[in-house]
């Protein structure tokens, strides 16, 4: 474990050292050509590619971000502790980007960084993803595009974020995929399979609440979404507990705590943070914004539901 943690290690320094050089050109929010950089532990999870795909997997990258985009091949990397460190729990980590790119750096290398620092095994998910157009300049010009304003509204009787209508069957099968590798690998990358979970940002916390309402093989043990959909649905019986976190001026809140309401009337734990401000696509923070402080009210949220207490069998088991 030692060895592939600091392989890990330095791959992901590797990929997030140049997004320090990429801040300085890279904050007024244009999209740059970024050439693919290299994923050696990125674990193909073989479950397809996307029909109609006309283009090849891209990257770009902006507010100094690295993000793919065309997405065909799922794959999951892992983050792992330091031999001794790790405390038993996992975490699948699914970044944001509309089902239509990944923020890989933001919202995946640099969350699960974070989290294998704390004894948790974190494992990026690498999603598939709707097509764009290939050339960069036509995708540009369609994430540049006028758009209307979100429509207000202090209902928790609807939901009006689009993206909850989509098509996720690509995304669950990924997702899917994942959780069953993290159990077939638990002994090697010292899992206790009854402390799994999963974060997703944006898109990703959608995919998270969709493989938490509808997947018949992941049984998560906590879920964290951060800065998704917040209007109701119907909550599974013996739903986890949840952790959910977002922005009063980010647009997907739009006045709704439709989510939270539901959680809560099914009897499930739920804690909620609605911070001052943090936008959209904050990952762990961005400079000045009260929602900075979210990570480490996750790992406190964890620490007292006994998500990161290390159980004696498992200990022997792992021999962490």
């Amino acid at each position: 474990m030692q060895k592939f943690y600091t392989t890990a290690r330095k791959s992901f320094l590797v990929l997030i050292l140049p997004c320090i050089t990429w801040n300085a050109m890279g904050q007024d929010g244009k999209i740059y050509p970024l050439e693919a950089p290299k994923e050696p532990n990125a674990i193909p999870l073989g479950t397809g590619s996307v029909k109609d795909q006309p283009a090849p997997e891209t990257w770009f990258r902006q507010w100094g971000d690295p993000m793919a985009r065309n997405i065909s091949k799922a794959t999951l990397t892992p983050f792992l502790p330091e031999k001794g460190k790790g405390n038993g729990a996992a975490v699948i980590v699914a970044p944001g980007g509309g089902y239509r790119w990944l923020s890989m750096g933001n919202e995946g290398w640099e969350v699960a960084e974070a989290l294998a620092k704390k004894g948790i095994a974190a494992f990026v998910l690498k999603y598939r993803l709707f097509p764009t157009a290939e050339s960069l300049d036509d995708f540009t010009a369609w994430m540049n595009r006028p758009r209307p304003a979100p429509i207000k509204t202090d209902s928790s009787a609807k939901n009006t974020n689009p993206m909850a209508q989509m098509d996720l069957t690509n995304q669950l099968q990924d997702a899917e995929a994942a959780y069953a590798m993290l159990l077939k690998n638990a002994n090697e990358w010292g899992i206790d399979t009854k402390r799994i979970g999963m974060i997703g940002f944006s898109a990703g916390a959608g995919l998270t609440m969709h493989a938490t309402l509808h997947s018949k093989t992941m049984k998560l043990a906590f879920i964290g979404p951060i800065y998704g959909g917040m209007g109701p649905v119907k909550v599974p019986e013996n739903a986890p507990p949840m952790f959910n976190v977002i922005a009063s001026d980010d647009f997907l809140f739009n006045s709704q705590f439709g989510i939270i309401d539901s959680w809560f009337k099914a009897g499930r734990p739920v804690e909620f943070h609605l911070y001052q401000n943090g936008g959209h696509g904050f990952g762990l923070g961005n400079p000045n914004r009260t929602s900075n402080r979210w990570f480490d009210a996750f790992m406190h949220w964890l620490d007292v539901n006994k998500f990161l207490v290390v159980s004696t069998p498992f200990f022997r088991q792992s021999k962490l």
